[in-house]
């Protein structure tokens, strides 16, 4: 069975969970397979609310079940709600400053970056997407990926977002580094997630 397109999971989850899914959910944003469906979702119980929620921001980071429910776990364990714990944890991922800073157009191309090698943490070079980064590290272009022709056109493969401004990662386009300042907070995080949802569903 092949996997649903990004625009068909995000229909379902009703999120743009790719910025090239965004544009279509303005033409259609009915749960896919449906005709009219709009009132589905607020007829939805709370578990499916809860369920759907965890859903769509496990797709959104691009975390397989196992991993996001162990992040939850550990979440739970730690100081503070856990929902925003869950959330910063999430933001931690280096896969997700690569997205953050501008250096793919998304968060699959971040990690795909990440996965083939083609950045440096702190001078060694690695390809785990899930490295939780903090205060003090350093990303930076391999120089031998930095002279290929993604790198050399960043601009115009992933346009810098002059409003955008993230406390917790001091970014240099032109070195393509990215250096962590320290931890982001619930602010920076993705807006319009429920994160008290998702507490709840793994509450049960």
């Amino acid at each position: 069975m092949s996997k649903p397109s990004i625009v068909k999971q995000s229909r379902r989850e009703g999120y743009a969970l790719h910025p090239k899914a965004a544009k279509a959910m303005v033409k259609r944003s009915t749960l896919p397979g449906m005709q009219g469906g709009r009132n589905q979702r607020n007829k939805a119980s709370q578990y499916s609310l809860q369920l759907r929620e965890k859903q769509k921001v496990k797709r959104l980071y691009g975390l397989l079940e196992k991993q996001f429910s162990n992040l939850m776990a550990e979440a739970n364990r730690g100081k503070g709600q856990s929902g925003q714990t869950l959330l910063r944890l999430l933001e931690q991922r280096m896969d997700n400053a690569v997205y953050r800073a501008g250096f793919a157009p998304s968060r699959p191309a971040a990690r795909q970056l990440v996965t083939h090698g083609h950045f440096m943490l702190n001078g060694r070079r690695v390809d785990i997407p899930s490295i939780r980064l903090k205060a003090g590290d350093e990303i930076t272009a391999r120089p031998h990926s930095a002279s290929n022709n993604y790198f050399q056109k960043i601009d115009e493969v992933s346009p810098e977002v002059p409003d955008i401004s993230l406390s917790w990662l001091k970014v240099n386009r032109k070195k393509l580094s990215i250096t962590v300042t320290g931890l982001p907070t619930r602010e920076e995080a993705e807006p319009e997630i429920k994160e008290q949802l998702i507490v709840e569903y793994y509450s049960r």
